[in-house]
């Protein structure tokens, strides 16, 4: 299962995400990934949550943040839920750019049963009709 929190730059984003994982930690029996663009918010995470800086492996692209993910879930099936900061940035794409990389994601996630909560930084009045079905 995908969500989104899909809205423009300075609107509390990535607070409600790290209170979403925090939360998450202690409602679910499996572990919690966030993954984000750096180590700004490390701390503010629950330390039992694995916190990964794309920047310490080099992940710049939407393959690579892909393969990341698979490589996470292949080897810990114990992931329930990972959070993603800074989306956009992290893959270096627009939003109009990511309608076939969503989808790889979600079935993803459907196949390895685990919940992706994404933060997109943009106009929520100029969602694309192929992500509405994901924004909370």
């Amino acid at each position: 299962m995908i969500q989104l929190i899909y809205a423009t730059k300075g609107s509390g984003k990535t607070k409600r995400l790290i209170d979403m994982a925090n939360e998450e930690l202690s409602t679910t029996k499996g572990d919690v990934v966030f993954i984000d663009d750096d180590k700004r918010y490390m701390y503010d995470v629950k330390h039992q949550i694995r916190f990964v800086d794309v920047k310490d492996y080099k992940i710049d692209s939407c393959d690579a943040l892909y393969g990341l993910l698979c490589g996470m879930v292949a080897q810990n099936f114990d992931i329930q839920a990972i959070f993603i900061d800074a989306f956009l940035k992290i893959i270096g794409k627009e939003v109009s750019e990511i309608e076939a990389y969503m989808g790889k994601i979600e079935e993803l996630s459907q196949k390895n049963q685990f919940k992706a909560v994404i933060i997109i930084s943009a106009d929520p009045e100029g969602a694309p009709e192929f992500l509405k079905k994901y924004i909370i």
